[in-house]
């Protein structure tokens, strides 16, 4: 296929490696001003858990290549902060053509999308991913690591549902760099559902240790019974929030299981699967985009607060997290 990812973030540079490994045309489209325009490889460093599940530490090289047209198979949009309204700006800006697909935390309705989206046909998805970028002391670095993570499964929405015309040749993409394909009830219900369960995550670690140090927040809640105790209250407020946007979480039982059980066995669980689980470890730990954080969380206390959600642990912790950054 011939793709285009909008920008050099971590995830778009994370499955683009992965896809021209896999004998895929791969160019990346960076606005005139952007700081990274001047990169032209990227060292990566990959745990890759696609063929175990302990994850296979890998490294390689990604030469970037620059868009150089207009039309292509697919566009993958993965951007940070909800900002999918000024990207869509700039890809209309840019004449690009090519079936999108949109995969980023978002918190809005399906009406509300599809009128961002307006002349392209879309389908949804969520990667499976997560990682760092760090370029060099270069003012325009020519040169800059990937730290990343990978899972075997990607989420995606029914490409039937989607109504795109190469929704088999999308599926055939994942396969031929094998990843799995996932399909959630809902892709836009499973986001914010997702978005949910991270905002407890985020501000139980960043209330509790500071945020600005996300790896010794993550490694300081996964090791505390206690904090993952707190964690398993507040997921349960956060979903009450979902649910008060009309959404009906009875078919993400699956998703939700663990927090239904008593709060203390819960945590117990879920101190053992990242005991246990390196690859769930590390994305905890390389999770360091700040602002999206903050999007994450502020989204979730903001549709609460305007919806009368009683959840006082939630509200006390992104408070106590606002005031730290």
């Amino acid at each position: 296929m011939d793709i285009l990812i909008i920008g050099l973030g971590v995830i778009g540079s994370t499955y683009g490696f992965l896809f021209k490994q896999a004998g895929h045309h791969v160019e990346h489209y960076l606005r005139n001003e952007s700081h990274k325009k001047g990169i032209k490889q990227l060292s990566v460093s990959l745990l890759d858990g696609r063929m175990s599940a302990e994850g296979i530490q890998t490294e390689g090289q990604y030469d970037i290549a620059l868009c150089s047209k207009k039309r292509y198979d697919l566009i993958f949009v993965s951007v940070a902060q909800g900002k999918i309204l000024s990207v869509m700006q700039e890809i209309r800006k840019e004449q690009f053509e090519g079936t999108l697909l949109i995969c980023c935390n978002l918190w809005l309705d399906r009406a509300t999308l599809d009128r961002m989206m307006q002349g392209y046909h879309y389908i949804l998805g969520f990667p499976v991913a997560g990682g760092r970028l760090e370029s060099g002391g270069d003012s325009i670095p020519s040169q800059a690591k990937l730290d990343a993570c990978v899972f075997d499964h990607f989420m995606l929405e029914n490409v039937c549902s989607a109504k795109i015309a190469n929704g088999t040749d999308v599926c055939q993409l994942f396969a031929s760099c094998h990843i799995q394909l996932e399909q959630p009830h809902d892709m836009i219900e499973w986001i914010a559902l997702h978005m949910a369960i991270n905002a407890a995550v985020i501000t139980v670690a960043g209330a509790s240790t500071g945020i600005n140090d996300s790896a010794q927040a993550a490694h300081r809640l996964m090791n505390s019974t206690t904090l993952l105790t707190i964690v398993i209250k507040t997921v349960r407020e956060t979903t009450k929030i979902v649910a008060s946007r009309g959404i009906n979480l009875k078919p993400y039982r699956n998703e939700l299981w663990m927090f239904r059980l008593p709060a203390r066995l819960s945590a117990y669980f879920m101190k053992r699967m990242f005991a246990r689980n390196h690859l769930t470890r590390r994305i905890m730990e390389l999770h360091s985009n700040l602002e999206d954080l903050r999007y994450i969380c502020e989204s979730v206390y903001r549709e609460g607060k305007e919806n009368h959600v009683s959840a006082p642990i939630f509200y006390c912790h992104v408070e106590q997290l606002t005031a730290k950054l």
